[in-house]
């Protein structure tokens, strides 16, 4: 008998994991590769799967006077503008494992890298000119583990220090805004805040108790 998502006894792997024959990588740029693995299935039937991997990226949430800071942007693969958190990677082959921490997703315990902490400060403070005097890791997601493998970095982002953006030139358009958080409530139930990497984020901050001091925050 086995647990979902724990492991096969018959093997000692994964549930339903199927046997890597071979990989091959199909395309690659500065911020993700593209391969494609040829599998054999538990039921020993063969298939292909197309796999996008990205480093993982942070995402901020700036939380202030019962309130939070979006940013808005222009995002070209689904053609529109729209409100999220404020979010990132390094975008640099060299840093593909800089934005890690614990690979066993939200639940897990082992906490960001450093250089996650770092990153998660430097977006914040591109995208909005805030300065964070605590920055609290709430977990790590699966982005779309339907077909890749990055993750996302969750922080809470409080007692802020206001400045001004310093954006980058792909970041020229970006907007922001101050929103309370029953505006955000409104935002998210009639589809103007629909980026679900922010809408995981928001989830997991419900789990953190208001006020529950610094425990688990990078200063």
């Amino acid at each position: 008998m086995t647990t979902p998502g724990g492991p096969d006894r018959r093997t000692g792997g994964p549930v339903g994991a199927p046997e890597l024959l071979e990989s091959r990588l199909a395309y690659r740029n500065p911020w993700m590769t593209v391969r494609e693995d040829s599998l054999r299935r538990p039921d020993g039937s063969d298939g292909l799967y197309g796999v996008v991997d990205k480093p993982d990226f942070v995402l901020i949430v700036p939380r202030e006077r019962d309130g939070f800071h979006l940013v808005e942007q222009y995002r070209y693969p689904v053609g529109g503008r729209f409100w999220e958190f404020p979010q990132g990677s390094w975008p640099e082959p060299a840093k593909t494992s800089a934005a890690g921490g614990d690979p066993d997703g939200a639940a897990g315990t082992g906490g960001p890298s450093p250089d996650a902490v770092a990153l998660a400060r430097a977006e914040l403070r591109e995208e909005t000119g805030l300065v964070a005097d605590s920055l609290t890791w709430l977990g790590r997601i699966h982005v779309a583990h339907g077909y890749s493998s990055q993750g996302c970095q969750v922080f809470l982002a409080e007692h802020l220090t206001h400045g001004e953006p310093c954006r980058e030139a792909t970041e020229a358009d970006m907007a922001q805004r101050w929103v309370d958080a029953g505006t955000l409530d409104e935002m998210v139930a009639d589809g103007r805040f629909v980026d679900a990497p922010s809408l995981a984020a928001l989830a997991l901050l419900q789990r953190r108790p208001r006020g529950g001091g610094r425990t688990g925050g990078h200063r």
